[in-house]
């Protein structure tokens, strides 16, 4: 213990903390990716490694992204929050409005030129888009930013409420529509980030409550065609819920309602402690729906065990101390906010994912992170890790540390600038606005005229001599 202590306290263990995890997740990714697609690509295609080439492209262009986020300084980040969120909304909108024709006109998918929509994503071009995974990055930035900004004035309720609220529940809108399961992935990332601004315990209560009734009614529409919903067929959304709270026999509905997880389960069962072999998974073969996705997880338990269940474990976990220690370390509220937000988002979907596999939660259709297969998830939390490991570089201690025994010149300009040295003085924060209400008096501006200088006490005069100044 004492020795991973020393470890710890290194001054850039939080850097190369998340490199290892992150690295490593990435890596058990690409190798299940192509033990869960390669049979059925064989089989299809003739090509086993169809699948895998295809998310190693976009594992690629993930790591191009992770480059170039971890070269980026704060103040750049707080400038792209604004534009990445009006892009997410606007392609939302323009996937929703895309369906709602589609289900109207009784189709799968509708186009308009160049621009298809179908289910979760955008084609554009040929090129696969899901806003929703820009919309939870986008949500990071803006959101860390605003409330960074806003400062001390968020003990103000309306202060706290505008703009951030009708922006978040756009957003839930929006998104839960057609994807609930996302949609819960945003909650999470909204809790981390009040819970990183030290926001009321009561401000938690209302949010509760509001979500619960959001979800609800998010539930109801999937009877009106929302989501994979038909109007007029069975509510699935409401059926997974009825399904968690009473799970039926699995005999019974083992080829009709829980067919996943009934084969998720076996899945889980056939692997035992050690495994049955890497690429040896039988559920594989087109029995377990969503292997290489949703499921990837069963495949894992499959081939891996225990054991191999138990490492990937092992990482998020490790991922989540590391984010949270970045949040901790840095100065800058704009960066705890963000890494604390960024890290509620990843091992909140890594959980909610886990869950709905081992039969904890309900199932939602979220992919693991790192892990499934999927382009537009993998470049964006790629992007997201990018932004952590600038932060974890800008640490106090870190950025000494680089700044004392600076890496070569062509180093710094191939893989990262040197941060900026703490201590610098920070601009003022601006004041709160006058009449909104009562704040706490630690928290009320003084003017220049009432100021107290420094070292002086009110109600003590500086006259007389220096022997009755001491007494």
């Amino acid at each position: 213990m004492a020795a991973l202590r020393g470890l710890l306290d290194r001054p850039l263990a939080s850097y190369y903390l998340l490199l290892s995890s992150a690295g490593l997740l990435l890596l058990i990714g690409l190798t299940m990716v192509y033990s869960a697609t390669s049979i059925k690509d064989y089989a299809e295609d003739g090509d086993a490694s169809a699948s895998v080439i295809k998310q190693a492209l976009f594992a690629g262009i993930g790591i191009v992204a992770f480059w170039a986020c971890q070269r980026l300084p704060a103040r750049t980040y707080r400038a792209l929050g604004r534009p990445l969120l009006i892009t997410a909304v606007g392609l939302l909108l323009v996937l929703n409005l895309l369906l709602a024709y589609a289900r109207l006109t009784h189709q799968e998918s509708a186009r308009i030129g160049p621009i298809e929509a179908k289910l979760l994503w955008l084609f554009i071009g040929g090129i696969q888009v899901q806003p929703s995974e820009l919309a939870k990055f986008a949500l990071v930035l803006w959101g860390a930013h605003v409330i960074a900004r806003k400062g001390a004035a968020l003990g103000w309720w309306r202060e706290l409420a505008t703009p951030l609220f009708p922006v978040i529940g756009l957003l839930f809108v929006l998104v839960g529509y057609n994807d609930v399961g996302t949609m819960l992935c945003l909650l999470a990332l909204v809790v981390g980030l009040l819970w990183a601004a030290g926001v009321r315990m009561r401000v938690f209560g209302a949010l509760s409550v509001a979500g619960l009734i959001g979800i609800g009614l998010l539930v109801a529409v999937a009877s009106l065609g929302a989501g994979s919903g038909e109007s007029g067929e069975e509510n699935y959304r409401f059926a997974r819920l009825v399904s968690f709270i009473n799970p039926p026999d699995p005999e019974k509905c083992k080829l009709d309602g829980c067919l996943q997880l009934y084969q998720g389960r076996l899945a889980i069962e056939h692997g035992g402690w050690f495994g049955v072999g890497l690429g040896k998974s039988s559920l594989k073969w087109d029995w377990l729906p969503e292997a290489h996705n949703d499921f990837i997880f069963a495949i894992i338990a499959e081939e891996l065990g225990v054991i191999g269940c138990a490492v990937v474990l092992t990482l998020f976990a490790v991922l989540a101390y590391t984010g949270l220690r970045i949040a901790r370390r840095v100065d800058d509220p704009f960066r705890r906010l963000a890494a604390a937000a960024v890290t509620t988002w990843l091992v909140s979907q890594a959980v909610i994912n886990i869950g709905g596999v081992v039969g904890l939660l309900p199932i939602t259709g979220l992919p693991l992170p790192f892990i499934s297969d999927g382009g537009s998830a993998l470049v964006v939390t790629l992007a997201a890790i990018g932004m952590l490991a600038s932060f974890a570089r800008a640490e106090p201690d870190a950025a000494r540390a680089l700044h004392a025994r600076p890496p070569a010149r062509w180093v710094r300009l191939l893989w990262a600038p040197l941060p900026p040295l703490p201590g610098r003085r920070r601009r003022p924060a601006t004041p709160p606005p006058a009449g909104r209400g009562s704040v706490p008096r630690s928290r009320e501006w003084r003017h220049d005229d009432q100021a107290v200088p420094r070292g002086a006490r009110q109600g003590r005069s500086r006259t007389g001599t220096a022997s009755e100044r001491r007494r």
